[in-house]
């Protein structure tokens, strides 16, 4: 069983990340960050924040999507419709949807370069935001996208993946050893009760929109992929969404280059956490 790498005291990383904007960034600009979208269905808040943090730090962050089009967000969690009453817990916040409108006038997320593309060859870091409208599925199951994956790991080169993000390194198999990529490593996803609670809650009128996958969960198809069960670290059951003043709300599993996360409420801390393992 590999052993963990300890995620830094949220204080402390809110103090660190900090302190680096006060030092030269002749290291960090020329850090490159690859952000692969779906055509459709990519979730705000795991895109934007992200971007957000890594564009206020001097990353260069570059896109990609299946034909160098522009990525469409799943517009239900950017504006909430058909929501209904459900809208001011399931919606995408209000920070997330100022920091998406800000990225989609950015020349980076205008200018995407197609999957087949890019190398890993090419970049420092490689972030997998989430989404679970239907057309994710395009991106969740590319395999240009898992053999990417598979060299950044051979790599060692940090591999950041939110909510449905993880069924992408989940999916990733080294030849070498017929496994996925993080066959040994702990992680955390998308767990089996918020999915289903959030299916449950709005199949009345939404149907199985919230299942990605009607027959299976993000979280039984990832723990299948480990070696043991138990690499699974849930947490505690997410109620209230993080922000950079409540960094110890979100989660994350940090496991030598992978780092991992829930959901968008634990988008800030999983961000800043992947901006420390790029800077170390």
């Amino acid at each position: 069983m590999t052993k963990a790498l300890p995620c830094i005291n949220t204080q402390q990383k809110a103090a660190k990340i900090i302190s680096k904007d006060q030092q030269p960034l002749m290291i960090m600009h020329k850090k490159k960050i690859l952000i692969p979208l779906p055509h459709y269905g990519c979730d705000p808040s795991e895109v934007a924040i992200p971007w957000l943090l890594l564009n206020e730090k001097k990353f260069e962050v570059t896109f990609i999507t299946p034909d160098g089009k522009i990525a469409i967000t799943d517009e239900i969690m950017l504006t909430g419709k058909s929501l209904g009453l459900l809208k001011p817990i399931l919606q995408a916040r209000h920070d997330a949807v100022v920091a998406y409108r800000q990225m989609e006038k950015s020349p980076a997320f205008n200018n995407p370069l197609k999957y087949i593309d890019v190398s890993a060859d090419d970049f420092d870091g490689l972030l997998l935001p989430g989404g679970h409208d239907k057309g994710v599925k395009e991106y969740l199951e590319s395999k240009i996208l898992q053999k990417l994956v598979v060299d950044f790991f051979n790599e060692n080169k940090p591999v950041a993946a939110v909510c449905h993000g993880v069924l992408i390194p989940a999916r990733s198999i080294d030849t070498k050893t017929n496994k996925s990529v993080i066959h040994h490593y702990k992680c955390t996803g998308l767990l089996k009760r918020q999915e289903l609670t959030a299916y449950n809650l709005t199949r009345l009128w939404l149907g199985d929109y919230y299942l990605t996958y009607p027959q299976t969960t993000t979280e039984d198809e990832l723990t299948s992929a480990l070696a043991c069960k138990t690499q699974f670290i849930e947490g505690n059951f997410p109620l209230l969404r993080d922000d950079l003043h409540n960094l110890s709300r979100g989660h994350v599993v940090r496991d030598r280059n992978y780092l991992s996360a829930r959901w968008p409420g634990d988008i800030y801390r999983f961000s800043l956490e992947f901006i420390d393992m790029l800077t170390d």
